[in-house]
C-alpha cells in the first residue's frame, strides 16, 4: 500500500506542475495578447478569461505548496524500505528459529511505529510540511534499556580489565569516540542542509502563488497603460519559472531525504547510547557483532572504524576537529562481497556470529 501511494503522489507531482504551469502560459498569453488588441469585447474576454486562469493557478498552487507531492511520494518511499528492513528482519529471525515473546512485541510495536510515522492519509495526520525548524525522522519507539542492581560487582569486572558479552573497555570509548564524530561532522552538517532546505522551500513555496495572484490582478488593468499590461506577463512568467524550480527540482522531496538521514544518525545514536549506558553487559547487544554492523551501517571497514575512533581520541586530546565524517557509504560498493550479498543471507550469518560468541 505504501509503495502505491507512493506512485500515485510523484504522478500528482508531475500531473499537478505540468497543469499549473499551463495554466499559468497560457494566462500570460492571454495578458499579452489582450495588451496589443483593440477595445471592446474581445479585449474584455481575454482580460476576464485571463484573471480567471491566473485565480485557478493561484489557488491550485496553493494547494500544492501545503501538501508538497514530492515530499510525500518521498515519504511513502522510506516507509517502503523501511517496513521491507522489518519484513526481512522478522523473516531471518523465524528462519533461525530463535523468536521470543519480547521479540514478537518489540516487532508489532514497530509496525505500529512505522505507521504512525508515516500515516498514508493526508487530512488531519499529514506530517508537517513546513516546521518552525529542521527536526530529523523518528520511525522507532523509544526502548528504555532496564539497568542492573549488581553495579558493584560490574564495576569490579570491568576494574580487572573486564571483558564480557563481547564488550571491553576498548570497545567502549571507541564506540563513543565514533558516536562524537557522528555528533560533530554528520548530524550537525544534515542540521545545517535540512534548515537550508527548508528556508528554501518556504520562500519558493509563498513567492509562487503571490506572483500568480499579482498577475491575476494585474490582468484586470490590462489596456490602461504600458505598466499595466507589462506586470500579468511579468509575473506569470516567474511564477512558472519559480514552480518548476520548487516542484520540478523536488525541494520538498530533497527536505524529506535531509529529515530521514538524520532520523538515521539519530536511530544509531540511540542505539549506541542504549547498548553503552545499559550497566549489565549481558543485557547489551553482543560487543563485537554491534561493532560490525555499526561499521556496515556507516559504510565502513572494522579497521576503517577503528581508525575513525582513534583520530576522534586524538582530536579530542589535542582540541581539534576530525576532518572526515563518520560515513563512508562508497567503502561499501567497492567491496563487491557486501555490496552483492543477499541482505536476509547477510543478517543471518551475522546472527549466527553473534550465536557463536554467545555460545563461547
Amino acid at each position: 500500500m505504501h509503495q502505491n501511494i507512493g506512485e500515485q503522489r510523484d504522478n500528482w507531482n508531475t500531473l499537478l506542475l505540468n497543469s499549473i504551469n499551463m495554466i499559468t502560459l497560457t494566462a500570460s498569453a492571454m495578458a499579452g495578447i489582450a495588451a496589443i488588441s483593440g477595445s471592446g469585447a474581445p479585449l474584455l474576454a481575454l482580460k476576464l478569461s485571463s484573471a480567471l486562469l491566473f485565480s485557478a493557478s493561484t489557488g491550485m498552487l496553493i494547494i500544492m505548496n501545503k501538501i508538497q507531492p514530492s515530499q510525500l511520494a518521498e515519504e511513502q518511499r522510506n516507509a517502503t524500505r523501511l517496513f521491507k528492513s522489518l519484513k526481512s528482519n522478522i523473516e531471518t529471525t523465524i528462519a533461525l528459529g530463535n523468536p521470543t515473546k519480547e521479540y514478537v512485541k518489540d516487532a508489532i510495536a514497530n509496525v505500529l511505529a512505522l505507521d504512525k510515522a508515516y500515516p498514508l492519509p493526508l487530512l488531519g495526520v499529514m506530517i508537517e510540511k513546513f516546521p518552525q525548524k529542521y527536526e530529523p525522522a523518528n520511525w522507532l519507539p523509544t526502548k528504555k534499556s532496564s539497568r542492573s542492581n549488581k553495579i558493584s560487582q560490574i564495576n569490579e569486572i570491568k576494574q580487572k580489565g573486564w571483558k564480557k558479552n563481547g564488550w571491553n573497555e576498548g570497545l567502549e570509548s571507541e564506540i563513543k569516540d565514533v558516536l562524537e564524530v557522528m555528533k560533530r561532522k554528520d548530524m550537525e552538517d544534515y542540521e545545517r542542509l535540512g534548515n537550508l532546505v527548508l528556508k528554501i522551500n518556504k520562500t519558493l513555496a509563498i513567492a509562487g502563488p503571490l506572483l500568480t495572484g499579482i498577475a491575476a490582478v494585474g490582468s484586470t488593468f490590462v489596456g490602461q497603460g504600458s505598466w499595466t499590461s507589462i506586470v500579468p506577463v511579468v509575473a506569470g512568467a516567474l511564477a512558472t519559472a519559480v514552480n518548476s524550480f520548487e516542484h520540478g527540482g523536488q525541494v520538498g522531496m530533497v527536505s524529506e531525504m535531509y529529515r530521514n538521514c538524520g532520523g538515521f544518525f539519530q536511530m544509531m545514536e540511540n542505539s549506541i547510547q542504549e547498548n553503552v549506558l545499559e550497566e549489565d553487559e549481558e543485557q547489551r547487544e553482543n560487543g563485537e557483532l554491534f561493532e560490525i554492523k555499526l561499521a556496515l551501517k556507516l559504510g565502513r571497514s572494522l579497521s576503517q572504524l577503528r581508525d575513525l575512533a582513534r583520530k576522534s581520541a586524538y582530536s579530542r586530546e589535542e582540541g581539534t576537529t576530525v576532518d572526515e565524517f563518520a560515513s563512508k557509504f562508497d567503502a561499501v560498493r567497492k567491496r563487491k562481497g557486501i555490496a552483492n550479498a543477499n541482505p536476509i543471507k547477510l543478517v543471518s550469518g551475522i546472527h549466527q556470529i553473534s550465536g557463536i560468541h554467545q555460545k563461547e
